[in-house]
């Protein structure tokens, strides 16, 4: 439990995508399914921006599940998607060797559905020595108790709950650190709800530069 008193890193993390699959999502009842896709690629996004080995897996892809959503490979578009055929992404040898390959022991964790494809996999990687940090609204559950019933368990094995705005500002940590700073205030304008607007007003209105957007042109109306 002392590694949970440490904030995670960059250089010391990694992050695993499970399931976001067509099939899987039609079953998400905990949170808005749009909102779910937008937290997931803007965690994708700044991961992939910070350097932060990503993991990807789906279950049945051809046979039940569909494919990942294109939103995430688009993010990743070389990056190999672990094909499953268990619930239990731990239980699958391809999924634990690409964990194990990112040389990481904190482990950012995203997926569908929470009560099982997310919780089981966590407490058995806490059991196998890894700290896990499950990012809830970018994972879904078939219903709001469903989602608390996976949290809780998972948290009794010793995971860390937290959430897509605090996730990311942890690999940002200090604004001082101006390597990812424009890209992450990009990222975050454009998919970061009404904290992005307020960095798109502090950013025109109290700094004064210029709108991410043309102003709308004007036409004038044509004399009758």
């Amino acid at each position: 439990m002392a590694n949970y008193h440490k904030l995670y890193t960059p250089q010391d993390s990694a992050i695993v995508f499970i399931d976001h699959q067509p099939q899987m999502t039609f079953g998400v009842a905990s949170i808005d399914r749009a909102m779910l896709i937008n937290n997931v690629t803007l965690m994708a996004k700044v991961a992939r921006e910070f350097g932060v080995p990503a993991v990807l897996t789906a279950v049945e892809t051809e046979g039940f599940s569909g494919y990942v959503w294109p939103q995430l490979l688009d993010v990743f578009p070389d990056q190999p998607v672990i094909e499953r055929t268990s619930m239990n992404s731990w239980d699958d040898e391809g999924f634990r060797k690409a964990v194990e390959a990112t040389g990481r022991k904190n482990i950012i964790m995203t997926g569908l559905w929470t009560e099982v494809c997310v919780t089981w996999p966590t407490i058995e990687m806490i059991g196998a020595g890894y700290n896990v940090y499950v990012v809830e609204d970018c994972c879904g559950a078939t219903s709001p108790a469903a989602q608390e019933a996976g949290l809780s368990r998972m948290v009794q094995a010793g995971a860390v709950r937290l959430t897509a705005v605090a996730a990311l500002l942890e690999w940002q940590r200090d604004w001082k650190n101006k390597e990812h700073y424009n890209a992450l205030m990009g990222l975050l304008k454009q998919q970061a709800g009404a904290y992005g607007v307020g960095v798109e007003y502090a950013y025109t209105m109290v700094h004064h530069a210029p709108q991410s957007a043309q102003k709308p042109q004007v036409v004038p109306k044509k004399a009758h």
